[in-house]
């Protein structure tokens, strides 16, 4: 006899969270992915219905799992933030991230790029930037009319969707919020909570002592009444 197995249907499907890859070759393209990813959680962190992810496994088609990308940074309009093992298109309303950064590391291939940007291209990304650390080159893609087409003039480019501002300067990628505001590392805003945390302390400082002059003098003033009242004297017709 001879026992057929049955195909495997789409819910059988396993879509790995995981390829065993590092998710940088190397700390500064660590740095960079980190930098982006933590300060875009920070831009939209009082928006409920975007999502922010960093090299996470995208699967834009159901019961295919050799189908996938792990961005260094992608971003989702229209999904709520949460924790998620891998990003299933069909299980997200079919909502294709808008957004998506790639850094460069000396791994990556030619090859490997070109297949990136066939993927992006194809399964409806809107906005597609890749920085080179090691050349300080920006390049983005914009889509048009159903193509991603490369964007002429990137310096000082503001993102559509985003908001923020991306500048190439003396070889080094810097990003700006949409209020002018750099994109700051965990150090620098590290820096800048002690400084305001110092600044605070000093007006705490100053505050106690006006606080304490004045309830000197009102001691003084209270002493000099009672002084007055002692001699006969009505303090209210001094």
């Amino acid at each position: 006899m001879i026992i057929q197995s049955s195909p495997s249907t789409a819910e059988d499907i396993i879509y790995p969270e995981s390829d065993g890859q590092p998710m940088a070759d190397n700390t500064k393209q660590f740095e960079l992915i980190v930098l982006i990813k933590k300060n875009l959680d920070l831009l939209f962190a009082h928006e409920p219905n975007v999502f922010v992810a960093g090299d996470l496994f995208w699967y834009p088609v159901q019961g295919d799992n050799s189908i996938r990308r792990a961005p260094d940074v992608m971003v989702v309009f229209g999904r709520p933030k949460g924790d998620r093992g891998s990003y299933l298109q069909w299980q997200e309303e079919n909502i294709i991230p808008q957004v998506v950064f790639e850094i460069l590391s000396p791994g990556n291939t030619h090859r490997e790029m070109i297949a990136k940007y066939k993927f992006y291209q194809r399964y409806g990304v809107e906005e597609y930037y890749l920085y080179d650390p090691e050349t300080g080159e920006l390049t983005g893609w914009l889509r048009e009319n159903n193509e991603l087409r490369e964007i002429g003039e990137i310096i000082a480019w503001v993102s559509p969707r985003l908001g923020i501002r991306l500048e190439v300067k003396n070889g080094e990628l810097q990003i700006f919020r949409p209020d002018g505001q750099k994109f700051l590392t965990y150090l620098e805003l590290d820096q800048i909570r002690e400084q305001e945390h110092q600044r605070a302390e000093q007006e705490y400082q100053r505050a106690e002592q006006e606080r304490q002059r004045a309830e000197e003098a009102e001691t003084q003033l209270q002493a000099l009444r009672a002084l007055l009242k002692s001699k006969g004297i009505n303090p209210e017709e001094v």
